[in-house]
């Protein structure tokens, strides 16, 4: 029988501060006895994205008060812990930094193992955590960063069977939001407008479509959104409320369609796969779900949408990933390091482009 095992994790690698506690006692369901995220957002409302050097000393700020807080909230001590695991990439390299400092600080000074997590690994990881998944799985990772299709076989054993060769989706959202004037982040507003608006009314293309293959871009639909706008500022002095709803309800359409079709040629690469898993800050967006939902029925997988806090970043995943790590017997030491890129499959060539909100792997 394996071990009861509780870890600390940390996550910095954009612009959330989090620290979580999670302790699995087989052959029980994992616990997150603690989940403390601190959010950016106000920080860098006024500059309409993330600004990596704001983020990065608000991490260095706050990551140990995350720590004190998630410790004190689980009701453990040091003592307690069987490890520290740490987000060490990808992402943005100062608030990486800002946390594998601060993890390495804890695991020297209470003489406990290091883990370096992939913070891709984390999202791709958490449906084992939610829901006791068990490999292998199809997992779509969708976030402001990254949107990547990945077979999951194991712990430390992905394969990528396409990704976005520009943008990532939550990227373009924020975009297409900066672009109409909405607050950031993008994805909410964008989806909230595009509930009041007709889908049909604006002939958004879908990228890529036309090529075989799991690959996406979305660069060039928001090129098609903006166009479209300046077209109608032009033409009438400036976008109605209507004009609004409308941009948004198509243009969440044509990216919800791109996705779709892509889930199901990955799943028609897997054949036999049981599961269809998504995570990251866009699997928030409901519509996007329920066509993901509508493919996995189709090809008879199931379906499987992590709770929404822990969707977007956060370290509970990270702490599940260290002790997935953990059991595997893999421990890092002090000479870990902070990566801004980090493939998961290291067969597969690079993706291209960089992604404002972190780097493509």
């Amino acid at each position: 029988m394996q071990r009861v095992l509780t870890v600390l994790g940390i996550e910095s690698s954009c612009d959330d501060s989090a620290a979580a506690v999670v302790r699995h006692a087989p052959p029980e369901k994992p616990e997150i006895l603690s989940s403390i995220v601190a959010a950016q957002t106000d920080l860098h409302a006024d500059f309409g994205g993330v600004v990596p050097e704001i983020a990065a000393r608000a991490h260095a700020e706050t990551i140990d008060l995350c720590v004190e807080q998630a410790l004190a909230q689980a009701g453990v001590g040091l003592d307690g812990l069987d490890a520290v695991a740490v987000t060490a990439g990808p992402g943005l390299i100062g608030g990486v930094l800002a946390g594998v400092m601060c993890a390495k600080g804890i695991a020297a000074g209470a003489g406990l193992p290091l883990l370096g997590i992939n913070h891709l690994a984390g999202h791709a990881l958490t449906p084992r955590l939610t829901d006791g998944l068990e490999f292998p799985y199809l997992m779509l990772l969708v976030s402001g960063g990254h949107c990547q299709f990945l077979r999951v076989d194991g712990a430390e054993a992905f394969t990528r069977l396409g990704g976005t060769i520009d943008d990532a989706p939550g990227e373009a959202f924020d975009k297409a939001a900066r672009l109409l004037g909405l607050p950031q982040p993008g994805g909410p507003s964008v989806e909230a407008e595009a509930s009041e608006g007709d889908p049909a009314r604006f002939a958004f293309p879908r990228p890529l479509l036309d090529r075989p293959g799991c690959d996406m871009s979305f660069s060039g639909l928001k090129t098609a959104v903006r166009r479209v706008c300046e077209g109608l500022v032009a033409a009438q002095g400036g976008l109605t409320r209507g004009d609004r709803a409308d941009l948004c309800a198509g243009f969440q359409a044509a990216v919800t369609d791109v996705m779709a079709e892509k889930a199901r040629r990955a799943l028609d690469a897997c054949p036999g796969i049981p599961a269809l898993a998504v995570a990251g800050g866009v699997a928030a967006n409901a519509t996007i779900r329920a066509a993901l939902q509508a493919v996995a029925d189709q090809a008879g997988a199931r379906f499987i949408a992590p709770p929404l806090a822990l969707c977007t970043d956060n370290a509970a995943m990270i702490a599940w990933a260290g002790i997935e790590r953990l059991r595997l017997g893999q421990v890092d030491d002090m000479r870990l390091s902070a990566r801004p890129r980090w493939p998961l499959d290291t067969s597969s060539p690079a993706l291209i482009g960089g992604g404002r909100k972190g780097a493509k792997a």
